[in-house]
């Protein structure tokens, strides 16, 4: 495995990520997701997508999913031109991931 950062993003460039977790989340979870779209897929599993502002936002989002007590599947960084742009709301506000701790929710 090797160690050397790959220049292909910008570390101080908001993400898109997406956040796979088993079983159905309730949609009534999307504001302590701040902004993330929630998808109820076929599989039984929930896809959470949404621009994450940085790396310690993402951390805070994975802490959120161990809260919940839901097991945890995949984190996918993915390219934005890759996700339905209805589902990936802009950087403006809260509506992005780490701009306010939702945590004594």
């Amino acid at each position: 495995m090797s160690n050397k950062h790959s220049p292909e993003h910008d570390a101080d460039q908001p993400m898109v990520y997406q956040i796979r977790i088993k079983g159905h989340l309730s949609h009534q979870w999307a504001d302590w997701f701040e902004g993330l779209t929630i998808t109820l897929e076929d599989n039984g599993d929930t896809l959470l997508t949404g621009t994450v502002i940085d790396q310690a936002a993402l951390h805070g989002l994975l802490k959120k999913v161990r809260d919940l007590g839901m097991p945890l599947i995949s984190v996918n960084r993915v390219n934005p031109n890759q996700v339905d742009e209805s589902i990936v709301k802009p950087l403006s506000g809260q509506n992005f991931i780490g701009g306010k701790d939702m945590s004594n929710n």
